[in-house]
């Protein structure tokens, strides 16, 4: 204290010489410690030192015979004073810091609000969603217990459908509640609108990104988006294997009810798991009993594959009818669940699924799964009322019974999937033997495209790409490819450089040397080639280590692992994207390129002229016809002729693809909603 009183005045510790002139008083000044508010705290006059000093100076005038003691104490007592003076002011310093702080303090917890306030925003369609299916879900718990009606749970469904952002707000902060609660909540919002989107329930055994060995698993998931995101309601129902990556499963739990399916001759025991996957709803079935159905290394190719998928098949309908669902449609894949066609017509329409109705969606006709008739009784059908020419006996081995052949024929529509081939062309081509059938229901068969996720690749606002660009603005694409050259250690060069990439899974001996001879040819041309394989599981290729071995060059790079970034450079940086086929469903190639502003060349030309045969069907797709007109005419060598040659028109052709929307969400759609529309008014 003694320091602070020193420094705050000077000549405490001797006799100050005092100003005998008093001409230039000086007042004293004010001192004020201000709140935040403006106001006056501890208002006090401290006097300066020229007003001690002629205090001192009127003190000794007044008292001249004053003896040293008494001026002593004098100074002594305006010591006090100013040491009072000072500790106020250091309380008052003390608490303005305080006051500091706690202004700090009030800013940063206002601007981490802020902060989550936008982050919530940001997810707030994601978080709605995922309340409305887990509602949808806990209605499946109501309904197993028994706690509700089918007819019940069925209205409470199209409340949810038809009114799906006020009811995400209003059971925001009550879905944590019991059931007993939330169904008294239900019951007091429910006002049974009539619905005007469709319900639409597939039975399946794969789903991106959960799951996933062909083109089924993108399929189910990019068509359910669209269909969602148009005012549908769309489930899936999966078997729980042992493989799943569940942690792409939002939410997932059990559901405590007992849950029995027919199957073998007696009721067998499962257990229901439920979740969202990418904002859809998703049942998962484990059997119990027959526990190692499900739990293999591999989704397919075991000699028991019809009993474990006809058990999933009749498991699916139980609980459909069980949890009181009343879909519009069932929607069924492949032969794996084309079972559920004969079962739902002759066991399951009477038990409340009169307005349901059939569509069964078919990839590939090599695997049809034949089995004795016998078998059929495993899940409860009859083989003596089925094994007929007519039904499911096959058309080739008449003592077996041709699974998928049931699923055509006991389906209301059936939908084939391709991109580039006609109606025509599957039934007399490539039907596998299943050509007569196909002839008598020519009239329920429909022909789709592949899409592709449009959110995903989609250049103008991709977050891999180091910058956007449109059909109307390509100066972002020249970045693009200076990026992947600079990324890959090729020249960069990107004004007179042709750069070439070449995306696929697995690729044949015949495709290699077709590439072998494109890349010697284009390799006097001044191009770069960019090869890459995305393929989930590696594998070793002697004649594609011989096919590198052989066209090691500076301008050749291949890239054995490819990330998503590095995927979505190389379609944003090449020039033209080589195909092993335009019929991809797996990684839809040929549709991302020409998002990406780059075309796609089928690689199979022989160095002259891609051999081939254009299919002017007028049952073929709008994708079919444009690439048909565009690329698929073009040889590798032709396509660098033209852009080298005839500029002008090569880019017509590039931004014409580049404003063709060819994604889940067009074509394909369409198709699908006009055949569930035609099945509704059956």
């Amino acid at each position: 204290m003694e320091t602070l009183i020193n420094a705050a005045i000077p000549w405490a510790f001797g006799f100050p010489k005092f100003n005998t002139s008093n001409k230039h008083r000086v007042k004293p000044r004010t001192v004020r410690c201000l709140r935040k508010n403006d106001e006056v705290n501890g208002l006090f006059e401290a006097p300066s030192q020229m007003d001690l000093e002629g205090h001192a100076h009127m003190k000794m005038s007044q008292s001249p015979e004053s003896d040293p003691d008494t001026k002593h104490n004098e100074i002594w007592q305006l010591f006090r004073e100013a040491q009072r003076n000072i500790l106020y002011l250091n309380k008052q310093r003390l608490m303005a810091v305080e006051e500091l702080k706690k202004a700090k303090t009030e800013k940063e917890m206002l601007l981490d609000r802020i902060q989550k306030l936008e982050e919530n925003q940001a997810d707030a369609g994601k978080d709605k969603l995922s309340i409305l299916w887990d509602l949808l879900l806990r209605i499946d718990s109501m309904v197993l217990k028994g706690m509700i009606d089918t007819g019940e749970a069925s209205d409470f469904r199209r409340l949810v459908m038809n009114s799906n952002a006020i009811v995400a707000d209003v059971f925001f902060d009550i879905m944590q509640r019991k059931d007993v609660e939330l169904l008294a909540e239900l019951r007091h919002f429910s006002d049974k609108n009539k619905r005007n989107g469709f319900h639409i329930v597939h039975i399946c055994t794969e789903m991106v990104p959960v799951v996933s060995v062909g083109s089924l698993a993108s399929y189910v998931t990019g068509l359910s988006h669209a269909l969602q995101r148009q005012g549908n309601l769309v489930e899936v129902i999966l078997p729980k294997y042992a493989s799943l990556d569940l942690d792409e499963v939002q939410g997932l739990r059990e559901i405590d009810a007992e849950f029995y399916s027919y199957f073998n001759g007696q009721l067998q025991g499962n257990r229901i798991w439920t979740g969202v996957v990418y904002g859809i709803g998703v049942t998962f079935i484990q059997p119990v009993h027959y526990s190692t159905f499900f739990t293999r290394e591999r989704l397919y190719g075991y000699p028991d594959d019809f009993e474990r998928f006809s058990y999933f098949s009749r498991a699916s309908l139980d609980y459909i009818v069980k949890s009181g669902k009343q879909p519009d449609v069932l929607h069924i894949h492949n032969w794996e669940t084309a079972i559920v066609g004969p079962l739902f017509w002759d066991v399951f329409v009477k038990q409340g699924l009169g307005g349901t109705r059939i569509m069964l969606t078919c990839h590939d006709f090599g695997s049809q799964c034949l089995e004795q008739p016998d078998k059929l009784a495993l899940c409860g059908l009859d083989s003596s009322r089925l094994h007929r020419s007519d039904r499911l006996q096959d058309n080739t081995k008449g003592h077996l019974a041709n699974i998928l052949k049931g699923g055509v024929v006991y389906s209301n529509n059936v939908v084939i999937m391709s991109s580039m081939h006609s109606k025509a062309s599957i039934i007399h081509s490539l039907s596998h033997g299943l050509e007569s059938t196909f002839t008598i229901h020519k009239d329920k068969l429909l022909i789709a495209p592949y899409g592709f996720d449009k959110f995903t690749w989609d250049p103008s606002r991709d977050k891999f790409l180091p910058e956007n660009y449109t059909a109307d603005n390509m100066k972002g694409k020249a970045v693009c490819k200076v990026a992947l050259q600079q990324h890959l250690g090729l020249t960069e060069h990107a004004s007179v450089i042709l750069q070439v990439g070449c995306i696929f899974s697995e690729v044949s001996d015949v495709d290699l040397e077709n590439l072998k001879e494109v890349v010697l040819i284009a390799s006097r041309r001044d191009v770069q080639f960019v090869f890459t394989r995305l393929s989930k599981v590696p594998s070793k290729n002697t004649s594609l280590d011989s096919f590198l071995e052989e066209i090691k060059d500076e301008n050749v790079r291949f890239i054995d692992k490819c990330d998503e970034a590095l995927s979505h450079l190389i379609f944003a940086g090449s020039d033209i994207i080589l195909c092993p086929s335009f019929h991809d469903p797996m990684l839809q190639v040929p549709l991302k390129a020409m998002r990406y502003g780059a075309a796609p060349i089928a690689i199979t030309s022989i160095g002259k002229r891609f051999r081939h045969v254009v299919d002017h069907d007028f049952q073929s797709t709008k994708l079919s016809q444009f690439l048909n007109t565009t690329f698929a005419y073009m040889s590798p060598n032709e396509a660098l002729d033209e852009i080298k040659s005839n500029s002008m028109q090569w880019n017509q052709k590039i931004m014409d693809a580049m404003t063709k929307d060819f994604s889940w969400d067009a074509e394909c759609y369409d198709i699908h909603i006009s055949a569930y529309t035609a099945l509704k008014n059956l």
